[in-house]
């Protein structure tokens, strides 16, 4: 039965740097890939997907797993060595696609350890890696993967190659391959270390342009409709991409990158102040990949000046909550600098880089299409201009204030009058200095998402211990292993060196290293909280806090309680840039219910638990302990049923004044938690007084 039709690279419309960055890839994969960002349903798998189908097909050893060419097989192959009148077989050019949840044995591939220790033999079995080879892997939510699984397969991607090493045994084999990821900013970003891994960077967004969107539309009910026939009409545009990508690779080796564009690669990358090489590197091949694609002997000031679009964005963030950018015109003035002049002295733009010259498909950079299935209507929009993720609800309504006297301007020579302050917006404080805090730590040991915060059982880290397995053996303790297999050798007949070793000997090792935690801050954005400076102090400490929590992969939430009761600003998720939006736009005034404050945050966690159980959480209570609405003895009950859940927490204490009523330390201790003056949470005194919490578990 043959492959269902996937949907057309060619009928794709708009999304014009995605399909560049896809293309320049496809010509030269030595690029590194594609990291694709952009929100939900705007057809980043629709498009990655549809690549595959360009690509040439390959002439692979007949038999061999690991896909090796015959006119240049792998050497250390583990399925050869393969002769030199090895059997060839023509198949296509596979798209491989790595789950989110797979494990690192699916990944590289496994180890058959009971027949090394018994039979001496390397059996392995291929991962997605090996299955990958020559091809694309492709990889949805990328930025929900473990950071272990994307080093090992960003250094796979990198070095051409995947080594598996299991108690001494180790095997090799090739693994060249054109890598992209796609992920949803809002979900959690990745760490900048990872993002400098990947090649290019594009950011889409859906079109805001009614007609194209219809077009996306149209099409896209046409492909549901009838998808062969809607594949056969695109076809020859289809075929005609396929040509272009084999005849730009055969074009790639003769392109020149003369002097004078090496030094505008140099030029701009050192004027956007990025760190290390890689990324003058990363610019130079993809410039030259677009000259090969355009047909240009050598590079020209243009190719360099799109390499850079998609090569510098995401290697330009220099705090956890900054968002990929380049300043066109300042990449403009670099090139200008370097040289003045087009390498080959063309000045103007080159047309017909994209894959067509469909009048739909213009847009450019954040114009994509939204061919995905399921999108959503109105899913994800924000007004023009903005980054994708910038939009975001301001709990003030829509309509802010105009602060100051002065009136507004309405276009006709009046002066509109301000309008009045409402006070149940709020105001809004600046956020404060930020520093970084010492560890937050949970006592006991988890078992929850591998992470830097608390102590945990993981896959990786120090070895602890030894058990019998629970299912196959991933890690095993050899030692233990060789101790359970050894008052067994006389019954079971050995009689030469070797150990005699069964099945039921194996031991797996348990390991000990760090998990990411949930960390839910419930703030009090009362009246009482509403001096500018003290609500600003709040803000900064609460924002140093998200930092940490960004670096050590945990999860967070925000819930505020003002006026009439609590509401959840951000349901817990692993985007601390989401939160940190939210804090900024916090508003304050009203009265404190801060018994609502808390039953919100105790049903949040609640909830939580259920959905991810072994993830425990860290519940960070921000307050003056005065509750003005609801009463001080039911926000006393909710936190003592807060502790007695479990919930680690710690109170920090807003209440100002030469007269202390110590309310958030009485809260403090109703949960079992820690109580921290706010004045005490300046930048230099935080990183001593934010303790870890031991409590007894």
């Amino acid at each position: 039965m043959s492959a269902p039709a996937r949907y057309p690279f060619s009928a794709v419309v708009g999304m014009d740097d995605l399909k560049l960055a896809l293309l320049v890839n496809a010509v030269s994969p030595a690029v590194g890939g594609v990291l694709v960002r952009g929100e939900k349903g705007t057809a980043k798998s629709t498009v990655v997907r549809a690549l595959a189908a360009l690509l040439p097909d390959l002439d692979v050893v007949e038999g061999c797993r690991f896909g090796c060419d015959p006119a240049d097989p792998d050497p250390e192959c583990p399925d050869g060595p393969h002769a030199d009148s090895a059997v060839p077989a023509e198949r296509p050019a596979r798209l491989v696609e790595l789950p989110v949840g797979a494990s690192e044995d699916r990944l590289v591939g496994s180890l058959d350890i009971e027949r090394a220790l018994t039979e001496g033999v390397k059996a392995f079995e291929p991962g997605l890696l090996a299955e990958a080879h020559r091809g694309v892997l492709y990889v949805d939510e990328v930025n929900l993967l473990h950071d272990h699984l994307v080093d090992l397969l960003l250094d796979a991607a990198a070095m051409g190659t995947s080594h598996v090493e299991r108690e001494g045994v180790s095997v090799r084999h090739a693994a060249r391959f054109l890598l992209v990821g796609t992920m949803n900013p809002e979900e959690g970003e990745l760490r900048p270390q990872l993002l400098d891994r990947f090649g290019l960077t594009v950011e889409v967004a859906a079109t805001r342009d009614p007609q194209l969107r219809a077009d996306v539309v149209r099409r896209r009910l046409a492909f549901e409709s009838d998808p062969e026939g809607f594949a056969a009409g695109y076809a020859r545009d289809e075929a005609e991409l396929a040509g272009r990508i084999l005849a730009a690779r055969k074009r790639l080796p003769g392109v020149v990158l003369t002097d004078a564009a090496l030094r505008q690669v140099t030029a701009v990358c050192a004027a956007f102040d990025v760190d290390g090489l890689r990324a003058d590197i990363v610019t130079a091949r993809a410039a030259m990949a677009l000259a090969a694609w355009r047909d240009h002997a050598e590079v020209t000031a243009d190719d360099v000046r799109d390499a850079a679009r998609l090569a510098l964005p995401h290697r330009r963030r220099r705090d956890p909550f900054d968002a990929p950018d380049l300043d066109e015109d300042r990449l403009q003035e670099a090139l200008d600098q370097a040289g003045d002049a087009d390498p080959k002295g063309q000045g103007e733009p080159p047309e017909g880089d994209g894959p067509d010259d469909d009048p739909g498909g213009g847009g450019g950079r954040g114009s994509g299409g939204a061919e995905a299935e399921g999108t959503e209507s109105g899913a994800g929009e924000q007004a023009p201009g903005e980054r994708p993720g910038e939009a975001e609800h301001d709990p003030a309504g829509p309509e802010r204030p105009h602060e100051g006297g002065a009136g507004e301007d309405t276009g006709t020579g009046e002066q509109r009058q301000p309008r009045p302050q409402d006070p149940d917006q709020g105001r809004r404080a600046e956020v404060g200095e930020t520093y970084r805090p010492r560890l937050f730590s949970l006592s006991g040991v988890g078992q929850g998402a591998p992470g830097r915060r608390s102590r945990a059982e993981t896959p990786y880290g120090r070895t602890s211990g030894a058990r019998v397995p629970r299912s196959a053996v991933h890690g095993l303790h050899l030692t233990a292993t060789l101790r359970a297999a050894a008052p067994h050798q006389r019954a079971r007949g050995r009689t030469d060196p070797g150990l005699l070793v069964r099945s039921g000997d194996l031991r797996e090792a348990v390991r000990e290293g760090r998990e990411g935690n949930l960390v839910l801050f419930c703030v009090d954005a009362s009246g009482s909280m509403a001096a500018r400076e003290r609500m600003r102090a709040v803000k900064g400490a609460v924002l140093s806090l998200l930092t940490d929590a960004y670096q050590r992969r945990d999860k967070v939430g925000l819930v505020t309680f003002r006026g009439a009761g609590a509401q959840v600003e951000l349901p817990p998720t692993s985007s601390v840039e989401a939160g940190a939006r939210r804090l900024r736009e916090l508003r304050t005034g009203g009265r404190t219910p801060l018994a609502a404050g808390l039953m919100r945050a105790s049903d949040v966690l609640r909830v939580e638990r259920l959905r991810d159980p072994s993830r425990r959480p860290l519940l960070v209570v921000v307050t003056d302990g005065r509750a003005t609405r609801g009463g001080l003895e039911d926000a006393l009950r909710a936190g003592a049923r807060i502790g007695a859940r479990g919930v680690h927490g710690i109170v920090v204490d807003c209440e100002s004044g030469p007269v202390r009523l110590g309310l958030a330390a009485r809260l403090a201790a109703e949960m079992g938690g820690e109580s921290v003056r706010l004045e005490e949470l300046g930048a230099d005194a935080l990183s001593g007084l934010v303790r870890s919490t031991r409590r007894a578990a």
